[in-house]
């Protein structure tokens, strides 16, 4: 799928930097810090809670990031800061590189720790 195929508060899944690592991409349709594309609008980030690792999904409505495990909330467009909740530091964000000639995104590094790690390996 290419990056001109997404419409605004789409999801996609993925994995990085390893299988073990679910993401989240969203196309927030708002120019963002650290947002790719055309428009600065799609980000990514680790979908594991950085409070105890549990899942997070995106509400596209509230156009945020949210754990139900323990309520947390994070905000997408402000860097995945978290803004209530159980967690105690931002959502690691997953760095993006887009293509403009190819119409396509890449991952190409994390900034912050993925839940349950030392290290984040790439």
């Amino acid at each position: 799928e290419t990056v001109s195929a997404l419409g605004d508060g789409d999801v996609h899944r993925f994995n990085y930097p390893d299988e073990d690592s679910p993401c989240l991409l969203i196309k927030t349709g708002q120019a963002c810090p650290g947002g790719v594309g055309p428009d600065a609008d799609i980000v990514a980030y680790s979908a594991l809670c950085s409070h105890q690792g549990c899942p997070l999904s995106y509400d596209v409505e509230g156009r945020v990031l949210q754990c139900h495990c323990h309520f947390s909330i994070f905000d997408p467009e402000l860097n995945g800061q978290m803004i209530c909740g159980q967690a105690t530091a931002s959502q690691p964000r997953i760095l993006l590189a887009y293509d403009a000639e190819t119409d396509s995104i890449a991952a190409v590094g994390v900034e912050g720790l993925i839940y349950g790690r030392q290290a984040n390996l790439l």
